[in-house]
């Protein structure tokens, strides 16, 4: 039986180092990378997905069939035209909706069309990279509306996602994870007070996140992980 992981986002910071520790890791027979340029990554099979388009997500899922692990490492925080909001003063219609749909819709589609895929037999794992900025307990310094708040919406879809999921496919788990701040284009403006033990490189977060992913069982779908194995409060 051929087992397969799927890393979605695979050209990015995180999704890259991702793609590489499972490569190096051996434990797959098949790799698949998906992003939106299409552009491969090594010892990867190939595909092109957009989590804004709907039809491309419905077209790598058929590429892809079966499989063991998916993992969906997109996200957006700044570029094209959105930036995390200081104040209230700074929130705009359009900003909000940016946010909303790169890093809430877009997780949601993936699931839609992916989670079938999932295989029934043994332990399977859908994951999608949130924030521990999206949790509302852990919320005392305010700001970033759009991005915290999409991030919220994700983990309240991977919650309701995972007590569907489960009821078909009692092995599995759906969850999300927090990787920390990690020295990506993504942080990169934001990393001037984060202390240096804090910072995490790509391959760090990559390793810590697998190490997690490996250590869950099937009681814990449907919550979020920090790196270390923390679970985070919704």
């Amino acid at each position: 039986m051929t087992s397969t992981a799927v890393v979605i986002g695979a050209t990015g910071g995180i999704g890259g180092a991702i793609a590489r520790e499972l490569k190096g890791g051996g434990r797959y027979d098949r790799l698949v990378a998906l992003c939106r340029s299409g552009n491969s990554v090594d010892g990867f099979e190939a595909g092109t997905i957009d989590v804004e388009d709907e039809e491309t997500v419905q077209r790598a899922a058929a590429q892809v069939g079966e499989a063991d692990l998916v993992i969906v490492a997109t996200g957006l925080l700044h570029g094209d035209g959105y930036g995390p909001e200081k104040t209230y003063r700074s929130l705009s219609e359009e900003g909000l909706a940016r946010a909303f749909q790169v890093n809430a819709i877009g997780p949601a589609l993936v699931a839609k069309h992916f989670l079938p895929l999932l295989r029934r037999e043994g332990r399977s794992v859908f994951a999608a990279l949130s924030a521990r900025v999206g949790s509302i307990a852990d919320n005392r310094l305010g700001g970033w509306y759009g991005y915290r708040a999409s991030k919220a919406a994700l983990n309240q879809l991977i919650r309701t996602l995972a007590i569907e999921h489960r009821r078909k496919f009692p092995n599995s788990l759906c969850v999300a994870l927090h990787p920390g701040t990690v020295d990506t284009a993504l942080s990169k403006p934001f990393q001037s007070n984060v202390a240096e033990d804090k910072l995490f490189s790509a391959a760090y977060a990559a390793r810590q996140l697998l190490t997690v992913i490996d250590g869950l069982d099937p009681e814990q779908t449907g919550r979020i992980f920090a790196w270390d194995g923390q679970e985070i409060e919704p």
